[in-house]
């Protein structure tokens, strides 16, 4: 494949606990993809030797760890997390308005303290493996989940957040609410013919990017593919055909 299609709007998710399976699928992928996330379940095993890697070979990092406690803890915490380099973290939207005005206003003190370009601070909004039997469990049963998607953004944006982090379905909804510069990630991405896995909120590379996403997360469709180049090059050719 051609490197003129790599595109960092395709964000791949290493969820793995590894540090070798990391290497093996970014060294195979090589300069197609540019930016990845890593989750808990990788940053809880390895720690900062995953970020030192990937900034080793000039990759693009969301560190993905959905800080969710009081304002200070998650103020804290992003402090600790800003000088290793990722390019997006993220908090939980549920920690309420003062806990993201808090936690954008210290990273950007911490940011400027060191002397580096701010991480964007995103928040999430509601998980996109959440669907409607789960939402009522938890006594919601009388608000849509994407009114409360739509709210959360609102509030994540006055609190001086740099965007969301949403189900592909709702954004379309969140770009109308807060604007083209609002940042909307999507997870839940699955091209046609995929499995969902424990997804329900999901939508395919094209139709996420025609409905306002700037980055679409993808793990398993590529992370298991049995040719995972060929998975990445796929999603690549759809959003270049956009």
């Amino acid at each position: 494949m051609s490197a003129t299609l790599a595109d960092e709007r395709l964000i791949v998710a290493l969820d793995f606990h590894k540090a070798d399976d990391v290497k093996k699928l970014v060294d195979e992928l090589g300069d197609k993809i540019i930016f990845y996330k890593v989750g808990m379940e990788l940053f809880y095993s390895v720690g900062t030797e995953v970020i030192d890697f990937l900034k080793s070979r000039n990759k693009k990092i969301f560190l993905d760890l959905k800080l969710h406690d009081i304002p200070a803890t998650v103020a804290g915490g992003l402090c600790s997390l800003a000088n290793l380099g990722a390019n997006i973290l993220n908090v939980h939207a549920f920690g309420g308005f003062t806990m993201m005005k808090n936690s954008a206003e210290k990273l950007r003190e911490e940011s400027e303290r060191l002397g580096i370009e701010k991480p964007k601070l995103v928040a999430i909004t509601v998980l996109t493996s959440i669907n409607q039997d789960d939402w009522n469990g938890l006594g919601l049963s009388q608000t849509k989940i994407s009114d409360t998607v739509i709210r959360l953004a609102k509030s994540a944006k006055s609190a001086g957040l740099d965007g969301v982090v949403a189900s592909p379905q709702e954004a379309g909804l969140i770009s109308e609410a807060c604007g083209e510069d609002f940042l909307i990630i999507t997870p839940g991405i699955r091209p046609a013919g995929s499995d969902i896995n424990d997804q329900s909120r999901i939508s395919t590379p094209a139709a996420a990017i025609k409905n306002g996403a700037n980055y679409l997360v993808v793990g398993r469709p590529i992370r298991a593919a049995k040719n995972p180049v060929e998975a990445a090059e796929n999603i690549l050719k759809e959003i270049a055909g956009i």
